[in-house]
């Protein structure tokens, strides 16, 4: 059993909502315009430090993407989100463009396989919007796992595995299908590159154009970070032990061994704590002194980052045994199902690797090992790009990735073409 509970976390929330409450009545109170008090400093200090409190102890429910328009071709196209695709733990949305008839030929797919890592899919909403414009995109959007019954039963890395090479197979059937790519930021590119080993292995015609890997642990043993060390220095066993819990009563997944999004959420601010704790003194002082504009980028940044989903534990244990403790991938020993995973079986799909320069969750040449390990790849079907001056998060969201590295993506894929039979590359990145 791990040296806290669920339950322990839930009584810990519970125990502040009074606090919240008056928190919450005070900071309207002194926010006022009616309140002499809410235009003197003291009076400004007090309610922001009202707002900083309600926010640091509240719960930060499931954003949503929120796209009603995209500007593309000199107009502006109305999107509707909807769910193409469903399973116990994971919903296809699609953001389908209306009325766009500006081009007789498919579109390209692009399927954005987000990661299962405790934050919800909305994390790439940045990722997503770039690409909105020029392709017609799809994403994984993972269900919380405290939301899922125990009737649904288990979910591991097999089943992630399962669930991409099936979505590709959906997307690839569609009858007014244009070329698909694939795209796996952080986590899933080890699931997304064992789907398309598999899928070329049984020679199956649904394979994608091309994947793209961002940031994704492919070989943590190169460059390894914190994350990866720890991994390694405690073994699995250690992992279930202490970081899986039990769903409490009055969730719908009451009785589910997960690990939880809250520890997950902890575990990556307490690496950078400095800086956490930084952007909530500017935070407060942007309140006191009415700087609207920064404030509202704090709250929508730790809005997103703050909102947390549970991980099935079976997935969770699965993917540091295999990823980060065993590094079953590079050294040819991960299998799928009993079937092994042969990254050589991969001829037809190309393959980019992106990089951040100062990425501290997946360390430079984790992610572009993938380059040696598909060997019998063509070299013209391969690409590797290094972002300078970037961070984890600023691999797949930000001016640079919005102004550098989505150009180069997207020539990656103008590279790719689908002819009548069959999928190959007509043409050098």
């Amino acid at each position: 059993m791990p040296p806290f509970s669920y339950e322990m976390h839930e009584m810990a929330h519970l125990a502040l909502a009074p606090a919240r409450a008056m928190t919450d009545v005070a900071r309207t109170w002194l926010e006022s315009p009616i309140n002499p008090f809410s235009y003197t400093a003291a009076g400004r200090n007090l309610a922001a430090s009202a707002k900083v409190f309600e926010r640091l102890t509240r719960r930060y429910d499931k954003p949503t993407f929120g796209f009603s328009t995209v500007a593309a071709g000199g107009k502006t196209i109305p999107i509707v989100e909807r769910v193409v695709w469903e399973r116990p733990f994971c919903q296809l949305l699609h953001f389908e463009k209306q009325f766009d008839t500006g081009s007789p030929e498919p579109r390209e797919k692009l399927f954005i396989i987000a990661p299962m890592s405790g934050h919800h899919a909305t994390l790439l909403r940045g990722t997503v919007e770039a690409f909105l414009p020029f392709y017609d995109v799809y994403i994984t959007d993972w269900v919380d796992a405290r939301a899922i019954p125990v009737a649904a039963g288990r979910f591991d890395l097999d089943d992630y595995i399962d669930y991409v090479m099936s979505i590709c197979e959906v997307l690839s059937k569609d009858s007014w299908s244009g070329t698909v790519h694939t795209l796996g930021v952080c986590q899933p590119a080890v699931p997304l590159i064992a789907a398309v080993a598999l899928m070329e292995a049984a020679d199956s015609p649904y394979v994608p154009a091309s994947m793209t890997l961002m940031g994704g642990p492919i070989d943590t043993r190169r460059s390894p970070t914190k994350v990866n060390l720890l991994a390694q220095e405690r073994g699995s066993a250690w992992f279930k032990s202490n970081c899986i819990c039990t769903v409490p009563f009055g969730y719908p997944g009451a009785g589910r061994q997960v690990y939880p999004g809250f520890l997950q959420l902890t575990g990556f601010m307490a690496m950078n704590i400095d800086r956490h704790i930084t952007a909530h003194m500017e935070f407060f002082d942007h309140l006191v002194s009415g700087d609207g504009d920064s404030a509202r980028k704090h709250r929508e940044f730790y809005d997103e980052y703050r909102s947390v989903m549970d991980l099935p534990a079976e997935f969770y244990l699965q993917t540091v045994d295999t990823v980060f403790v065993k590094h079953a991938l590079p050294n040819g020993e991960m299998t799928h199902r009993g079937v092994p995973v042969d990254l050589s079986a991969i001829r037809r799909v190309g393959l980019l690797t992106v990089e951040g320069e100062n990425d501290d969750i997946s360390g430079l040449g984790q992610t572009q090992a993938a380059q040696e390990l598909c060997k019998n790849l063509p070299q013209h079907m391969k690409a590797h790009y290094q972002q300078d001056k970037v961070g984890h998060y600023g691999v797949f969201n930000g001016s640079r990735f919005r102004n550098e590295v989505v150009p180069r993506i997207r020539a990656f894929h103008r590279a790719v073409k689908t002819p009548d039979i069959g999928l190959k590359l007509v043409e050098t990145a």
